[in-house]
């Protein structure tokens, strides 16, 4: 009865959003200790099998002051290594984190430049200099947008089935991963990839081939309006997708490209417009004002004017259908 009471008291005096604060704090420092992990060099220096204090210190070149065994031992409380006879190694859950690029790229984001954004907020909003997370992140940001591929894939075969094209473009084409799933869908298909990011084009030219698609698929490095313009983007194409790239550009710029994609277009072609949309969700905001503190213009798009300014471009678009009841990604099919 004792701690009935107790427990009653807790709640009575606040304690239910103190708990909330205590399991969010603690979330935080889980995803914080992941990432130190990677940046360290600690988890990548048991890749190759056990070692022990010595060996570690030894093998980083590190001066530590005697934190590296309580950092090892933050690390096994964590579940990502463990502590044996032969020295620490890694379990299962560290050699995932150290080997999944999606997961690796979730804790490296989330910890870093995600954020990162509050912590230096307070510098901002009194005039401090605007960030570079997507100039600078291209590679991590690559690599977590690839943990919408379920929901996102789910869309782009039901395209290539509708449309059943026979050249694909992917603009902003990113890990490569969308793409692969097109001409996975559409096996007659040849597609075209364009990023502007060179470590990310090389990622995606890896993942291509990995999937045994190389031989119908390129990347193309470079903005897409300036491969238009050359005729280097190649055309016309069945289908052209720009997925999760629509709200890097400022308003203003977002007809032309349309415009421009659509002039890449066959005639009755369609373009698929995949996004996060600006709604009242807690992460859409997050996003929105992570755009914004870039300072270069870039904000997430409302469905109806996103959809008025692919009709300004020359384009007819659908409904827009969200790809997750209740979540703020959004898909709009234009046709040509």
């Amino acid at each position: 009865m004792s701690r009935l009471v107790a427990v009653a008291k807790l709640f009575r005096g606040g304690g239910l959003a103190w708990l909330r604060a205590s399991r969010d704090g603690l979330a935080a420092v889980r995803v914080a200790v992941g990432a130190a992990g990677l940046s360290t060099g600690v988890l990548e220096c048991l890749r190759d099998g056990p070692a022990d204090t010595a060996s570690v210190r030894a093998r980083l070149g590190l001066d530590d002051g005697n934190l590296l065994e309580p950092w090892l031992r933050v690390l096994q409380g964590h579940g990502l290594v463990r502590a044996s006879a032969g020295g620490w190694s890694l379990s299962r859950r560290g050699r995932r984190l150290l080997d999944d690029e999606v997961v690796r790229a979730a804790y490296e984001g989330f910890a870093g430049y995600h954020t990162g954004l509050y912590r230096e907020l307070p510098s901002q909003l009194h005039g401090g200099p605007a960030r570079r997370d997507i100039a600078q992140q291209g590679e991590t940001i690559a690599q977590l947008t690839r943990a919408m591929e379920p929901v996102l894939h789910e869309a782009l075969v039901a395209a290539v089935r509708e449309v059943r094209p026979t050249r694909i473009l992917d603009v902003g084409c990113g890990a490569g991963q969308n793409l692969a799933a097109m001409l996975v869908a559409g096996p007659a298909a040849e597609g075209t990839g364009i990023e502007v990011d060179e470590a990310v084009a090389d990622i995606a030219e890896r993942l291509l081939a990995q999937r045994g698609l190389a031989r119908r698929a390129r990347v193309l490095r470079g903005d897409v309006l300036a491969l238009a313009a050359g005729g280097e983007a190649g055309g016309p194409y069945d289908l052209a997708l720009l997925a999760n790239v629509v709200y890097y550009l400022p308003p203003a710029e977002r007809v032309p490209l349309f415009r421009a994609l659509a002039g890449l277009l066959s005639e009755g072609g369609a373009l698929l417009v995949t996004t996060t949309a600006a709604t009242p969700d807690p992460f859409s905001r997050h996003f929105d004002l992570l755009l914004r503190a870039q300072g270069e213009g870039m904000e997430l798009p409302e469905v109806e004017p996103l959809r008025r300014q692919l009709a300004d471009a020359g384009l007819r678009p659908e409904p827009a259908r969200r790809l997750v009841p209740g979540q703020p990604l959004v898909a709009v099919l234009a046709r040509r």
